[in-house]
């Protein structure tokens, strides 16, 4: 697994073992980032001035990572999973990224309790299960309060699962990537 673009591009970040990660494919990573990127969303790789971005359910960190390569400013990681956390460590020792990110090693809804926002883009990469669950509707509202007025946030889910609605926000475009799906949403136009 590499960073696909930015300042650490081809840099490899590694996963956790076992199959309780489904890290975001290479393919799929570069098409979300080139999504953001001609939406404007993310600033100069070389200046960090872009927006902060939220890694909810981060796994190996790989979707922070690869904001922070391509400009972000700042990463919130969320990922509760021991060898997962010890993933992310390492893949910051390695890039030197410490200074940019703050893992929360924690569930995701107990992190969305204490997480001030707000944040230009959220990534939110849950087991695909899960998003089905009724309770996973608390996770999405939780975070839709934290995006930022022109933010966006990434859902990636089962393709055979329909996107689900978010209160505040719109589907702004889904993309199907053979079993996963990419939806972004963002803040639904005041009337």
């Amino acid at each position: 697994m590499r960073i696909t673009g930015g300042r650490w591009r081809s840099r490899a970040l590694i996963a956790p073992r076992g199959t309780a990660t489904r890290p975001t494919s290479d393919r799929v990573r570069e098409a979300l980032f080139s999504m953001l990127a001609s939406s404007g969303i993310l600033g100069d790789p070389a200046e960090n001035e872009g927006p902060r971005v939220m890694d909810l359910y981060a796994g190996s960190g790989a979707l922070a990572f690869e904001a922070l390569s391509r400009g972000a400013s700042h990463a919130v990681l969320v990922e509760h999973a021991r060898d997962a956390v010890a993933a992310i460590h390492h893949n910051a020792r390695e890039l030197a990224s410490a200074p940019l990110l703050h893992v929360f090693d924690t569930k995701v809804e107990r992190a969305l309790a204490k997480v001030e926002g707000p944040f230009g883009v959220i990534f939110l990469d849950p087991p695909y299960a899960d998003v089905a669950k009724p309770a996973f509707a608390t996770v999405l509202a939780a975070a839709s309060l934290l995006l930022a007025e022109s933010g966006v946030l990434v859902l990636e889910h089962a393709s055979t699962d329909e996107p689900p609605s978010i209160p505040g926000l719109s589907l702004d475009r889904t993309r199907r990537y053979g079993d996963s799906t990419l939806t972004l949403y963002r803040r639904c136009e005041p009337l």
